[in-house]
C-alpha cells in the first residue's frame, strides 16, 4: 500500500461530506419504475438539478424507439423515458465514462413505496441500493474529483439511463457512444453487503417466438388445424435441451390458446438465454434457427422471431483485470479488502465492456435483497463507496491505470 496523498485525502473528506443519504431518501421516495413515465420525468428532473453542480452540458435525450410483442402477437412500440447525459471536459488527456440507471423494477401500482429504517441501521426502501444509492455515490465522487487539482486532467461522460431494468434497449446506442474511446468506466449498480464486487458476467438474450398456425374445429375437423400452441411447446422443449454448463436456457411463457374446442392458431413462446461466452451465443443462436426451421416444417406453421442476444457476456480481459487490481488497491488505502466473483446477473457494464472499455459495474453502495420488497441499503457504504470510487478516478487522472 502506498497510503492515500493529501489529495486523496482531500477527496475522500469532500466525498463524505455529501448529503448522500438525503438524496437516497428523496430519490427513493419517487416511484420510478420503467413504464412509470411520470415517475421517470420527474427523477430526471431531480438528477439534471442535482449533477448540475458539475460542470459541462447536462442533456435529457430521447429514448430509441423500441419494439414490443403484445400477448396477442402484435408488434407495438413501448415508451421509455429520456435519459440524462453529461459531457465534461471533452478534450482532457483522460476521459472516462461513468453510468447508471434512474429505473427501478417496482410499478407505479406496487405496494412497497415507502421507507424504513430497520433495527440494525439498515434502510429499506425501493431503489434504495439498486441504484438511488449509487447515484448519489457517483455524483458525491465526482463533486469531490472537481474540487481537486487533478480535475483538468481528466473529462468524462455520465449516462443515466431510464431502462437498465428491462435491458436497455432504448439507451444501448446512447451507451455505446458515450463509452467509446474512454480509457476506464466505473458503474454504480450496489455491491454485494460485504462489499463484494460483480467481476466476470454472464450475456442475456430474451426473445419473443410467434407462432401462427391454423384454428379448427377441436372435435369435427381438427386434422385441418394446425396448433400453434403444440408448436410453440416444441420450439421450447427442443430449446430447452440445449442449455448446459456455460449455457442456461429458460422458456418463461406461452401466451396463446382459448376455448377448448378450438384448435389454436396463435402462440407466442417467451425464452431468456445466458450465455456464458461469444461462443455460447453462437451455438444457441444456430439452435434457435435450426428449432424454428424444423418445428415449422413438421407443423406446418409459420414462425416469427422477434428479440435477440442484446447483452453480450463480459469477461474479466486483461484491461478489466487492471483496472479491479486499481480499485482493489484504492480500497487498500482506504482500509477496504476488495473482493470481486463471477455473477450471472447481468447490467450495463455488459454494454460498456462490449464497447472495448474495461469497467467495475458495482461500485455502488453496499446492499441487498434488490428487486425485492426486502431491498436494503447500509447508509455506512455511502461514504465509505464514494471514498473508494474518488480515490480510484484520481488515480486513473495521473494515469496509474
Amino acid at each position: 500500500m502506498r497510503g492515500l496523498s493529501p489529495i486523496e485525502r482531500d477527496a475522500v473528506d469532500t466525498a463524505g461530506a455529501a448529503p448522500m443519504l438525503a438524496q437516497v431518501e428523496a430519490w427513493a421516495a419517487v416511484n420510478s419504475g420503467t413504464r412509470n413515465l411520470a415517475g421517470l420525468a420527474t427523477m430526471a428532473g431531480l438528477l439534471t438539478d442535482a449533477f448540475a453542480v458539475l460542470p459541462g452540458e447536462i442533456t435529457l435525450v430521447d429514448p430509441t424507439p423500441v419494439d414490443s410483442v403484445g400477448a396477442d402477437g402484435a408488434v407495438s412500440a413501448i415508451e421509455h423515458g429520456k435519459h440524462l447525459h453529461l459531457v465534461v471536459r471533452p478534450d482532457a488527456p483522460v476521459r472516462m465514462v461513468f453510468t447508471g440507471h434512474m429505473d427501478t423494477v417496482y410499478p407505479v401500482d406496487h405496494a412497497f413505496r415507502s421507507l424504513q429504517w430497520l433495527d440494525d441501521g439498515r434502510l429499506n426502501g425501493p431503489g434504495v441500493a439498486d441504484m438511488k444509492g449509487g447515484l448519489a455515490v457517483m455524483l458525491a465522487a465526482l463533486r469531490a474529483v472537481e474540487a481537486s487539482p487533478l480535475a483538468a486532467r481528466i473529462g468524462y461522460d455520465v449516462v443515466i439511463n431510464s431502462d437498465e431494468e428491462t435491458g436497455s434497449f432504448s439507451s444501448a446506442a446512447l451507451l455505446a457512444r458515450a463509452a467509446h474511446g474512454k480509457v476506464a468506466a466505473l458503474t454504480y449498480e450496489p455491491a454485494l453487503a460485504d462489499g463484494t464486487l460483480a467481476g466476470a458476467r454472464g450475456g442475456t438474450g430474451n426473445f419473443s417466438i410467434i407462432v401462427h398456425g391454423r384454428s379448427a374445429h377441436a372435435g369435427r375437423n381438427p386434422e385441418d388445424g394446425r396448433n400453434a400452441l403444440v408448436a410453440a411447446a416444441d420450439i421450447a422443449v427442443r430449446l430447452s435441451k440445449v442449455r448446459g454448463p456455460r449455457l442456461a436456457v429458460n422458456p418463461a411463457r406461452i401466451d396463446g390458446g382459448g376455448p377448448n374446442n378450438v384448435v389454436p392458431d396463435l402462440a407466442i413462446l417467451r425464452i431468456n438465454f445466458r450465455p456464458a461466452t461469444l461462443d455460447e451465443i453462437t451455438r444457441a443462436q444456430s439452435h434457435i434457427d435450426a428449432a424454428i426451421a424444423m418445428v415449422a416444417a413438421e407443423h406446418d406453421v409459420r414462425v416469427e422471431v422477434h428479440g435477440s442476444f442484446n447483452r453480450p457476456p463480459k469477461p474479466i480481459d486483461d484491461g478489466a483485470a487492471r483496472l479491479f487490481e486499481l480499485v482493489k488497491a484504492s480500497g487498500a488505502d482506504l482500509g477496504l479488502d476488495i473482493a470481486w466473483k463471477a455473477t450471472g446477473g447481468v447490467c450495463d457494464g455488459n454494454n460498456i465492456a462490449a464497447a472495448g472499455v474495461p469497467v467495475v459495474d458495482t461500485m455502488g453502495v453496499r446492499g441487498g435483497a434488490i428487486h425485492s420488497t426486502d431491498e436494503f441499503m447500509i447508509p455506512d457504504s455511502l461514504a465509505e463507496r464514494a471514498a473508494l470510487s474518488a480515490v480510484t478516478i484520481l488515480r486513473i487522472a495521473e494515469g496509474r491505470l
